[in-house]
């Protein structure tokens, strides 16, 4: 029996830990047990896609994604646990690869058959991601030769003009159902990145170059600086706080030349502080969803992952009120955020959560930010 409130605070932690050990910790002792146990299909070897918030108790599965079992092999390999994660690199292979076509299926349903066959940007970006890290972890040469191969065809058919990439093909590549988008695009950025440091293959800087450039020329909102989730122009464009502090963390967190080349390093520095000032609310720290382009806030959810990206930009920015602030909304993230059961995946401003189960995508975004904080 667990008679402790879900959505209460984790324990205060000793005052000899550190506001990120505090947080690491929890990671360790709470988030990762339960993707190893119940969270984890060990029939099909595979992640379900959520587990409730109390008992842990998998969700009904309809599907499973590829990105959801990409996710968790970044995961697991980003821990050491090395012996998860090649089960998860061989069911990533075995479910969702398409030996027809090329790529990666979206999708397969509860028996493991491909579901949503269409080829998506995002999914191969972290599938590149995914491999990086696990070859990273693990030497595993099958690993590189995976991602090369994903980083080759992606490069290729998911080709736009300018530079750009398109977010949603057919299934076999010929027709465009999605143009290109904001969030596939950043997190191609991602992979890019940590397949150069995975490979060393100069390659990866082109690609990064060409990138960076694309997204300068069609993302970038010039009043605020903020990279906007369609091309500037589109009719109802948004600007999500969460994906700026994303952005400034890929590119001052790496200092890669490209995006210096790319002219993004100017107008994410202003992106963070308009960020701030219109997206984190001043009384409790949470992050918005998403505003408007004058900065009026179009969707008052706040998701978790937002609020762990605003963290990592925070530990990330160079400013002695960055640092001062950090352990402050590590604090005020901890308390509204994180239960001794897990954590609150969206609430409102208000407190009232308007998602409770715990999707098996979000330890993703905890490692990332997690790692980021000072030890």
């Amino acid at each position: 029996m667990h008679d402790q409130n879900p959505n209460a605070a984790p324990p205060a932690q000793a005052t000899s830990i550190t506001p990120g050990a505090a947080l690491r910790d929890h990671y360790a002792r709470i988030v990762l047990p339960v993707w190893r146990g119940p969270g984890y299909n060990a029939a099909l070897r595979l992640p379900y896609e959520a587990v409730s918030p109390g008992d842990h108790a998998p969700l009904p599965p309809s599907r499973y994604r590829a990105m959801a079992c990409a996710r968790q092999l970044f995961v697991f390999s980003q821990a050491g646990d090395i012996a998860h994660a090649g089960t998860l690199f061989a069911s990533l292979r075995h479910y969702f690869q398409d030996n027809e076509n090329g790529g990666w299926f979206y999708s397969v349903d509860a028996q493991g058959r491909p579901l949503e066959r269409q080829k998506d940007l995002y999914t191969h970006a972290f599938v590149v991601f995914a491999c990086a890290e696990y070859a990273r972890r693990s030497g595993s040469g099958d690993a590189v030769a995976l991602l090369n191969e994903t980083a080759a065809l992606t490069q290729t058919r998911f080709a736009a003009d300018g530079g750009l990439m398109n977010a949603v093909l057919s299934e076999d590549f010929g027709t465009i159902v999605e143009t290109p988008l904001q969030n596939p695009l950043m997190h191609l950025t991602e992979a890019w990145l940590a397949a150069r440091d995975a490979t060393g293959d100069a390659a990866f800087d082109r690609r990064l170059e060409t990138l960076a450039s694309a997204v300068a020329r069609t993302f970038v909102h010039e009043a605020s600086g903020c990279i906007a989730e369609l091309p500037i122009g589109a009719a109802d464009n948004r600007l999500e706080p969460g994906h700026q502090f994303e952005w400034f963390f890929l590119v001052e967190g790496s200092r890669h030349p490209a995006f210096d080349a790319a002219g993004l390093r100017a107008p994410l520095a202003r992106a963070f502080e308009f960020a701030r000032q219109h997206g984190v609310d001043g009384s409790t720290g949470g992050v918005c969803a998403a505003l408007d382009e004058s900065g009026r806030i179009k969707d008052a959810t706040q998701r978790i992952w937002a609020q762990t990206e605003y963290l990592r930009a925070l530990a990330t920015h160079d400013s002695d009120a960055s640092r001062a602030e950090l352990p402050r909304q590590i604090e005020r993230y901890r308390t509204r955020f994180l239960h001794p059961r897990g954590w609150i995946e969206c609430q409102l401003a208000d407190g009232t959560v308007t998602r409770a189960d715990m999707p098996s995508t979000t330890p993703y975004h905890l490692a990332t930010a997690y790692a980021a904080l000072p030890a």
